[in-house]
């Protein structure tokens, strides 16, 4: 059982950690509920080795504890006497691609920005995510088209896209 359990977690740990960054997680808060997933994984093992969509099975658990984690706690800025060091500067177009990705992720309701991780990073089917967010595929198909539109006419993505 722990082989099989330490394969997949090595197998999906960055995969996971990067879905729950893009939820809206900090780098190390997706460490935190990553791990928190997969403790709950292991303690339940058996049951996740049965269901018929393993990665399904465990991105549900770690949207829902995302949720829920959500609803808990204040999530907002925290001061700081000093700022993190962000290393060379020639990394700065790395750094701007991804601030304007998360800026326009921010600004998608809940609903839309889970679907659009699911579907587009994680690379979950229509069908795996309907079982993911426990909804029909139509209202997933509808969530992932009004996901898209308001992305396509984000500002913060129009250098990305080359067009102005």
């Amino acid at each position: 059982m722990s082989d099989d359990f330490s394969e997949y977690v090595a197998a999906r740990w960055a995969g996971l950690v990067r879905s729950a960054v893009l939820l809206g997680c900090t780098h190390p808060e997706a460490e935190d509920l990553v791990q928190s997933v997969l403790e709950r994984c292991l303690l339940k093992w058996r049951k996740v080795q049965a269901a018929d969509d393993r990665d399904a099975y465990v991105h549900r658990i770690l949207v829902n504890s995302f949720l829920s984690a959500r609803r808990r706690r204040w999530t907002g800025e925290k001061p700081t006497a000093t700022l993190p060091e962000y290393g060379d500067a020639d990394h700065t177009t790395n750094v701007d691609d991804t601030d304007a990705i998360m800026r326009a992720l921010d600004r998608l309701p809940g609903d839309q920005r889970t679907a659009v991780v699911l579907r587009y990073y994680a690379q979950l089917s229509e069908q795996q995510m309907a079982t993911v967010l426990d909804v029909a595929a139509g209202t997933v198909k509808s969530r992932l088209s009004r996901a898209v539109k308001a992305l396509a006419q984000d500002p913060d993505l129009t250098e990305l896209r080359g067009t102005r």
